[in-house]
């Protein structure tokens, strides 16, 4: 599967507005020239005029090329601070707003929020925390989602998969587990994925017994409630899920064994220490985080990306806006 294909294919009449925070970045500013050279979507890029200027000149770039703003000096400052107080009535006063509205990824969620902006991607300088808090807050979950989730595309060559969730949640129980999986049913089709999803255990069809083991197995029976149309199984070990051969001895007659392309992990801590082994091990282009179930897509990259992620996750961020529009 050409994922850039399906993607360039998906945006190239609309091209969305994405909004990128970290101007003063390398990795970005690169990866924004590549998305506006390639014509495939309108960029924004933030930051203090005096360090993004640094960066463009660095890299031999003429900042009057790009669609840059300076939170402090926008002359729309008045209007989206008063839109963000409305947003946070009652948990944010006039000073606070004052503080947080100059903040770039505040400033950039308030865009999006504003329609200023269809979308946004940061995360190569700023946590995690600080991407998710201000969408949390101002863009919110979809109705009937409690939480959003962290996902990541894994591309080597013509492989493409989807882990979940690697990024957002410590620790989920049967339910949030089983919405991580529908939720990574509707992204993996939005990408031309034809989801089978695993949900990942130490253990596969109850060869141990364990809590841990319960709630994974409970899951997979939520989500096929919530979602019966999903090709969905567990609780799988990843080689039962992964692999023919293993699937036929350790999970005959499954849907999804030795077949899964969709990998939902039951905790953070196995979600994100299984990402970083594919990526770091087995070659895979690691783009993300995706955050799933939020009302406009914002979206998070690792602090440890390339120029090329980001790219990735500019055109999977213009992807999405094309169903939320």
């Amino acid at each position: 599967m050409d994922l850039l294909k399906v993607l360039k294919e998906k945006i190239k009449e609309e091209k969305p507005i994405i909004v990128f925070p970290e101007g003063e970045d390398k990795r970005i500013m690169t990866a924004v020239k590549n998305l506006q050279d390639d014509d495939l979507l309108r960029p924004i890029i933030l930051g203090k005029r005096e360090e993004v200027q640094k960066t463009a000149d660095e890299l031999g770039y003429n900042l009057d090329d790009f669609n840059f703003i300076e939170p402090a000096s926008y002359e729309g400052l008045p209007e989206l601070k008063a839109a963000l107080l409305e947003r946070r009535k009652g948990k944010l006063d006039d000073q606070g707003a004052d503080r947080l509205i100059i903040d770039p990824n505040y400033f950039g969620t308030m865009l999006v929020y504003t329609n200023k902006a269809d979308g946004m991607v940061s995360g190569a300088i700023h946590t995690t925390a600080e991407t998710v808090r201000p969408a949390l807050q101002i863009i919110k979950t979809k109705s009937g989602y409690r939480r959003t989730s962290g996902a990541f595309l894994m591309l080597r060559g013509e492989e493409v998969y989807l882990m979940a969730d690697c990024a957002i949640n410590i620790e989920l129980d049967s339910q949030g587990l089983a919405e991580v999986a529908v939720l990574s049913n509707e992204m993996a089709r939005e990408f031309g994925i034809d989801p089978k999803i695993a949900l990942l255990s130490f253990s596969s069809k109850g060869s141990a017994s364990h809590e841990l083991v319960d709630k994974v197995a409970d899951a997979v029976t939520i989500a096929k409630r919530l979602d019966p149309t999903m090709v969905v199984d567990g609780e799988l070990q990843f080689d039962a899920a992964f692999v023919e051969e293993v699937a036929k001895i350790k999970a005959p007659g499954s849907p999804v064994a030795g077949k899964a392309n969709v990998f939902i992990f039951p905790s953070i801590d196995a979600g994100n220490i299984g990402y970083k082994l594919a990526q770091r091990f087995g070659g895979f282009r690691a783009i993300g985080p995706i955050l799933q179930g939020l009302n406009a897509p914002v979206n998070d990259l690792s602090r440890g990306c390339t120029a090329d992620e980001a790219y990735y996750l500019g055109l999977i961020t213009a992807a999405q806006t094309i169903k939320e529009k």
